[in-house]
């Protein structure tokens, strides 16, 4: 039986380990970052700088996504997160270093270490789903993106008290955080190294394995690992990546851009966080239970509902300035990113093979990233020529095309099964 290949103590170590990595990674993203804009702009003397070490992160996290997806596949899932978070301390330390320097070039090469980091550590949802048979991996998947709660929640606590203790030691107080993120970061790398034993990868070998001699078919994994052409003419896998995708580039032009738009119209600061709480709240903290309704509903119904979300977000936005609004679309958005990455995240794991998974789930990630920068990027923009009215057009038109891309593998072509699911 597929439940006797790993045992359940087991198991729980392992997510137990990756929710808890996960978790003290988002928490130092988010301290390390909160007062990134305001660095910039001190060591390049320039408030034209404020957003390059975001995008340098955001060019960093796409462009090694594969790279790294690869050296999960040939190193293993343990070694190659463990290197992740290596990497996200070393880039936490030179930009520390940097702060304390005045050294504008160390501080981007630091923001790109930990675009490298961020590229390795949103593996870590598939790493957790690989030791389940393929009807619990979206519950799985769930938690982990449950993690960033916590995160959202610890690191803005954090800075006051990172920046204090660097003054305490005689450090500039904004070299704090940055210390701090990277003391995580080495505790989240220990943390992963210590306790994803067995490798995940050879457990999700042993559960493919097992499933195959359930249902009576051939020896799955003597398969020859596929090229990304083959892996993504398969249309189940393309609509996972563009449901990750769109969700992501939609729910970012409308969540940067709101503050702005708020700013226009005479909120305060106060009214503004409470919005973007509410958006938090959406995209995290229903998780848990995003990863139920897609084992009930199936994979492309979620995604569907996560389309029909982004719609009624995009709807709404525009609609009022009064914050009880605002916060319900702000809200909504949140949750359709979550339907829709969540539900493309199972979707694709369900369509690869053990030896592929790492280089595959990596190129996903690569797509999300440039979603996430072309969102950011353009949204300022767009709303300096036509407002939040004309970025909310452009979100339900993507939001839109989600829903038809859903109907069409729904209805004309069945999703082809490389791994047997019940879903879909």
């Amino acid at each position: 039986m597929v439940d006797s290949v790993i045992t359940k103590p087991t198991r729980q170590r392992i997510v137990g380990s990756l929710f808890g990595a996960q978790s003290l990674f988002s928490a130092a993203l988010i301290i390390s970052f909160t007062l990134t804009s305001i660095i910039a702009v001190d060591l390049s003397g320039s408030e034209s700088a404020a957003g390059l070490p975001s995008t340098v992160t955001l060019i960093s996290r796409a462009a090694l996504a594969y790279p790294i997806g690869w050296l999960l596949d040939r190193l293993g899932r343990r070694l190659g997160l463990s290197i992740g978070y290596l990497i996200g301390v070393t880039g936490a330390l030179i930009s520390a270093w940097s702060v304390i320097s005045g050294s504008f070039m160390g501080f981007l090469a630091g923001a790109a270490l930990f675009g490298g980091s961020r590229a390795s550590s949103e593996q870590s949802r598939y790493v957790a789903a690989e030791i389940f048979p393929s009807r619990s991996q979206s519950k799985v998947i769930g938690w982990i993106v449950f993690a960033g709660t916590v995160g959202a929640i610890l690191g803005p606590l954090l800075v006051g008290p990172a920046t204090s203790v660097a003054e305490d030691l005689g450090l500039l107080a904004f070299a704090g955080p940055f210390i701090v993120a990277g003391f995580m970061l080495l505790i989240a790398g220990l943390v992963t190294f210590a306790l994803l034993r067995p490798d995940p990868q050879r457990i999700g070998q042993a559960i493919v394995a097992s499933e195959q001699r359930e249902q009576n078919e051939g020896a799955f994994l003597e398969e020859k690992a596929r090229s990304l052409r083959q892996i993504f003419s398969n249309t189940s896998a393309l609509l996972a990546v563009a449901a990750m995708t769109i969700g992501q580039l939609v729910m970012v032009m409308l969540m940067v851009i709101t503050p702005v738009h708020m700013n226009h119209h005479e909120h305060g600061t106060q009214a503004i966080s409470w919005v973007i709480m509410a958006h938090t709240l959406g995209m995290f903290g229903l998780s848990g239970v995003t990863g139920g309704l897609i084992s009930r509903f199936g994979r492309l119904t979620m995604i569907a509902a996560g389309a029909c979300v982004l719609i009624a977000a995009c709807f709404l936005a525009p609609i009022s300035t009064d914050l009880p609004l605002l916060a319900f679309s702000l809200f909504l958005l949140g949750l359709g990113w979550n339907f829709a990455f969540v539900a493309g995240s199972s979707l694709l794991s369900d369509q690869l093979f053990p030896a592929e998974r790492g280089r595959a789930q990596g190129a996903g990630e690569m797509s999300v990233a440039i979603g996430a920068g072309l969102g950011s990027l353009a949204s300022g923009v767009i709303f300096a020529r036509g407002d939040i009215l004309a970025i909310s057009i452009i979100g339900l038109a993507f939001s839109l095309a989600l829903m038809g891309m859903v109907l069409w593998v729904w209805i004309i072509r069945r999703p082809a099964k490389v791994v047997v699911t019940a879903q879909d």
